[in-house]
């Protein structure tokens, strides 16, 4: 018997939020490895709140787009959109604020 409504939402977000999770784990490991890795809590929260909300909205996306060529194309601007935001918080690479 498959679970739809909100027994599969829940699912859902307790799939994402233990992917969130889990990839947070590893530069929290490699920082107790190498003084190359210097995350701060704002750091993991920002993170965990990008990965978590870009899950949530892949989840839906993959969940209410029929089309398979669709579903691709969103899927991928989607992962587009979440590597720009990370890089652009990483590292400013796209922009340069301050000078």
């Amino acid at each position: 018997m498959e679970r739809t409504g909100f027994f599969a939402l829940n699912k859902s977000i307790a799939l994402v939020a233990l992917g969130t999770g889990l990839i947070l784990l590893v530069p929290a490991v490699a920082m107790q490895f190498s003084d190359g890795v210097k995350w701060t809590v704002l750091d993991f929260i920002t993170a965990g709140v990008l990965l978590f909300a870009t899950g949530l909205v892949l989840d839906f996306a993959w969940r209410k787009v029929g089309d398979a060529a669709h579903r691709v194309a969103i899927v991928l601007l989607i992962l587009a959109a979440f590597a720009y935001l990370w890089a652009e918080l990483a590292v400013g690479i796209f922009t340069k604020f301050g000078g």
